[in-house]
């Protein structure tokens, strides 16, 4: 048994660092993969708190609501071109919980509109209403000032740097 169990761990060994030479990634220096995780984590939130107070003093509205009336309103009429609660959830990085509660926030306060799914009976469709439109299309250049805003700032910072570089890099190859 314990012959068998090494056996396992040494093929399992085998195999990390085969997927590690063909992903081509270089192992992490001991205390390196949890400080970009930190730096990481310091970016995502420096961004999210700025935009949060850009939206919220000029259009009194969340990082979160605004993500969702976002996520939304890329909907159609295609195959597939609406989402389900957990699918929203699942875009806005919210428990399922969570996002109805915005939802439901949204929708009382005319942004949002929720439907029967015509197909299945148990699912339920939202849909960003002309206010939640009109919204949206008021706060986006807040939300993309404020997102350049922070990202310039934290280009000055030398742990938040090369993550700055990355996330505009990913910006141009969309």
């Amino acid at each position: 048994m314990a012959e068998r169990t090494r056996e396992t761990a040494e093929r399992a060994q085998g195999t990390t660092q085969r997927t590690r030479e063909t992903a081509g990634a270089p192992e992490a220096a001991p205390g390196g993969l949890a400080q970009g995780w930190c730096a990481l984590s310091a970016l995502h939130g420096r961004i999210e708190s700025h935009i949060e107070r850009a939206l919220q003093a000029r259009h009194s509205l969340s990082v979160r609501e605004f993500s969702v009336l976002n996520v939304l309103s890329e909907q159609h009429d295609g195959p597939g071109g609406h989402l389900r609660m957990h699918q929203v959830a699942d875009a806005v990085v919210l428990s399922q919980s969570a996002t109805t509660r915005l939802v439901t926030r949204l929708e009382d306060r005319g942004l949002l509109s929720r439907y029967l799914c015509p197909d299945d009976r148990r699912g339920i469709y939202t849909n960003v209403t002309p206010d939640g439109l009109r919204l949206l299309e008021e706060a986006r250049p807040t939300h993309d000032t404020a997102l350049r805003e922070s990202l310039q700032d934290a280009a000055g910072r030398p742990e938040l740097a090369p993550l700055v570089t990355a996330v505009r890099a990913l910006g141009t190859s969309a």
